[in-house]
């Protein structure tokens, strides 16, 4: 699969130390697994000048305190605290070379942030997903996308999982309805228009 660079963004979901270190409250190996293809993934992209977007999962110590039904550290204990380590970006990844970082307060990084406005006001409509959990934040997060009519595009060895039925599971459903799957030696960043092509031009 071949996408143009100046439509596409690599959007890297939550590779944070909570979820991706071992010392990370929300451990799991199989998000620790992906840092290295990811960083793989990144510097391809970004030597063909494709836009890198990553999303922080942060959780400012009091939001659930008065949700109706809607409480993450219920479900899963407190974890990627606002202001703590563990909602850190892993330092195995330039969080530094983003060309933007998106804070998000639940599973979905298109909820209440400012990322549509920002892939749409560059032009951007092809969405390569990868960062974890598979059938949390990255699922939710790449639906969102393809209802808002971006292409979103999954690679398959790049999303972190804590069981691996979840992450078959999670790239069965994308795949089936709103998304794309591939694997990250399968896609390539080059420019397919002619020079003269006015779409190619600033």
């Amino acid at each position: 699969m071949n996408l143009e660079p100046d439509t596409t963004a690599v959007v890297v979901v939550d590779m944070q130390n909570g979820f991706c270190h071992p010392e990370g409250a929300l451990y799991a190996p199989g998000s620790e697994a992906v840092i290295e293809p990811i960083a793989e993934l990144l510097e391809r992209a970004q030597a063909a000048g494709v836009a890198i977007v990553y999303t922080r999962d942060v959780h400012p110590p009091e939001q659930f305190e008065d949700t109706h039904y809607y409480d993450e550290f219920e479900r899963w204990g407190e974890h990627v605290v606002e202001g703590t380590w563990g909602a850190e970006i892993v330092d195995e990844l330039p969080a530094e070379e983003a060309d933007l970082i998106v804070e998000k307060h639940t599973y979905n990084a298109f909820y209440e942030t400012e990322l549509e406005g920002w892939l749409s006001a560059r032009g951007i409509t092809d969405l390569v997903f990868c960062g974890t959990l598979a059938n949390v934040c990255v699922l939710h997060t790449g639906g969102s996308a393809g209802l808002r009519d971006f292409r979103p595009v999954l690679v398959e060895d790049c999303i972190g999982h804590i069981e691996e039925d979840h992450r078959e599971y999670a790239l069965e459903h994308a795949d089936w309805l709103f998304g794309e799957v591939v694997e990250s030696d399968d896609l390539e960043f080059a420019s397919t228009r002619r020079r003269d092509d006015p779409a190619s031009s600033g």
